[in-house]
């Protein structure tokens, strides 16, 4: 459409191309940048598909130009001209309209823009602090647009795909009754029933299997949920779940459809062939092999129970590990015979952070052993047995740690990652997927009791209903989803016998009136006809924060807390008018909390 006769045709700023020339446009946007060059005011105009150049004249446009001289930064305009190509040469291939200019004719200015706090137009590092407070102009900048233009491709990935498999979409209430899942909840006060509280759901666990129950055979959320949690780089008070359920399914049908579903995401949203089917292991072979539940395979490095090496050793910290039949497990670190001492001792101040007795190390160099143990520790004999376990070679170093097997293995799985970060393994363009099964039923809890592995309605394995022998040998239907070392998601087949449930709250320790009274609902429902059920729950803002490659989660939340769980935007949690608390009934005795930086 060239010389409209109603006027300039509104344009997106990333949308022009050398087939415009000529055609009157109007773009409008931020001003990211201006420049002065022999009486030519250069104005780069950005907008969320990207930016454009404009070119205000004195010569033929003397008002445009003046106006276009007393841009700053982050005004808001409206900007009127004529496409032309870029002179030859001055083309900027980086930008999707950079093989094009606007001529321009006029500048309306819509709003002026206060200086900023920090550089909106770039990719400058910020402290995160300032980020949050300002984050309505964090997220003008382009690495934000580009992350949550990102997200919104695969939660829509996600529903296109669920839809073609037979999915609803059903939304699941808020407000609702607290039950122990795991985590701490978020409690609501009511004002019509004092004294009583809603809780805000940590996940739609219960109504999902309700639904199933409901006769709705396929159900699907992008669900809200909330859990009172210590914090951390990858953990929320308030994130975002794909959350779906099957009626009479099996694993393996789970399997595929989040296998299929998780593969359409990738491609959808980053044009990347994952490569399903994805590996899997058992719960204990990643732990044998990766000290960790929730293995990181873009490398290497497995770990190697190296205990027979030093049966009869005169190494008095193994010695006794070995007597009291502790576990002494080792990690090859390639090339790691290159570190000098200090090296190896900053290594040992690590792992005794972590609450490692200490850091045992062999290096294997071409002068010879090198090792934190004792000279008459290193028999020939330990050394061809430790080799023949490790496959080390000349260059490499054996690092140890001994202790109780799960937890020596769970020390060198975190040494193994560390290695792997100083080494530069962990490539964050690559996308190794793993499904982890056969999780144990039960756990001990810090109380010395016995938990849940993952939630209380998890269905034992298949022939074990019946609960014989020793809690902690029981297996459960449980499936965890791996990526690059994170928990993408858990999942479980459901217990759908009202008399099994009950049977698994008693073995739990819950008293049969506390189990009337919290989960009394889900055994009646579940005593009417519930079909055998299970399904799965995966973070949305884990797996967008990997497939963009951040660092923290809160790159690709629009408004997150931050590691306090505050909203520095908002200045929330804050006190409330005491009108308010009267109303709900409540009090608060609690002096009032210092000033932030005013605690240690």
């Amino acid at each position: 459409m060239k010389n409209s006769a109603v006027g300039p045709l509104h344009r997106d700023c990333g949308s022009l191309h050398p087939q415009d020339e000529g055609t009157e446009v109007e773009i409008r946007g931020w001003v990211n940048s201006t420049r002065d060059h022999g009486g030519l005011i250069f104005v780069d105009v950005r907008d969320s598909s990207g930016i454009a150049q404009a070119v205000a004249d004195p010569r033929t446009a003397p008002e445009a130009a003046a106006a276009a001289s007393s841009l700053r930064s982050e005004d808001v305009v409206a900007l009127r001209g004529a496409v032309r190509r870029r002179p030859t040469g001055t083309e900027n291939p980086k930008l999707t309209s950079g093989d094009t200019e606007v001529a321009l004719d006029s500048v309306s200015i819509l709003n002026r823009s206060l200086t900023p706090p920090f550089p909106v137009h770039g990719e400058a590092d910020v402290e995160e602090g300032l980020r949050l407070k300002y984050r309505y102009l964090d997220l003008r900048r382009p690495h934000m647009q580009r992350n949550l233009a990102l997200r919104h491709r695969a939660i829509k990935a996600v529903r296109d795909y669920l839809d073609e498999q037979g999915f609803l979409e059903i939304e699941t209430p808020m407000l609702i009754k607290q039950t122990p899942e795991g985590a701490r909840d978020f409690l609501v006060p009511s004002r019509l029933h004092g004294g009583q509280f809603y809780a805000l759901p940590q996940s739609p666990q219960l109504f999902k299997q309700l639904l199933m129950v409901a006769g709705f055979g396929r159900y699907f959320q992008i669900a809200r949920c909330f859990r009172d949690e210590d914090a951390r780089s990858d953990r929320q008070p308030e994130f975002t779940q794909i959350d779906l359920e099957m009626a009479f399914p099996t694993i393996e049908g789970v399997i595929a459809v989040v296998e299929g579903m998780l593969a359409h995401m990738f491609r959808q949203a980053l044009a990347v062939d994952v490569g399903a089917p994805f590996r899997r292991l058992s719960h204990a072979d990643a732990m044998a092999r990766y000290g960790s539940d929730k293995p990181d395979l873009r490398f290497g490095m497995e770990l190697i129970e190296v205990t027979p090496a030093f049966e009869g050793t005169q190494f008095k910290v193994f010695a006794a590990a070995v007597q009291a039949g502790e576990s002494i497990v080792g990690v090859v670190d390639e090339g790691g015979a290159a570190r000098s001492r200090r090296d190896f001792d900053a290594l040992a101040r690590v792992a005794a952070e972590w609450g490692a007795k200490g850091l045992a190390w062999i290096a294997f160099t071409p002068d010879g052993l090198k090792s934190s143990l004792p000279k008459a520790a290193l028999e020939t004999q330990t050394i061809d047995r430790l080799g023949a376990l490790t496959h080390a070679k000349q260059g490499d170093a054996v690092l140890m740690v001994a202790a109780e097997r799960t937890e020596a293995r769970t020390l060198a799985g975190k040494m193994r990652l560390h290695l792997a970060a100083q080494n530069n393994l962990r490539d964050a363009r690559r996308f190794e997927f793993c499904w982890v099964l056969d999780f144990p039923l039960f756990e001990i809890n810090p109380e010395g009791g016995i938990g849940p592995m993952h939630h209380p309605f998890t269905a034992p394995a298949v022939g074990s209903e019946s609960l014989p022998g020793d809690p902690l040998s029981l297996r459960a239907q449980h499936y965890d989803v791996v990526l690059n070392g994170s928990e993408l998601g858990s999942g479980s087949i459901r217990i759908h016998d009202a008399a099994l449930q009950r049977r698994i709250f008693a073995m739990l320790g819950y008293p049969e009136d506390e189990v009337a009274e919290r989960f009394g609902f889900l055994l009646e429902a579940l005593a009417f006809g519930a079909p055998p059920h299970g399904g799965m729950a995966l973070g949305v803002d884990r797996i967008v924060q990997i497939m963009v490659g951040a660092e923290s989660i809160r790159e690709v939340i629009a408004f997150p807390k931050n590691q306090r769980f505050q909203d520095l935007m908002m200045q929330a949690p804050a006190r409330v008018p005491k009108a308010l608390l009267d109303e709900l009934r409540l009090r608060v005795d609690l002096p009032p909390a210092p000033p932030v930086s005013q605690r240690s």
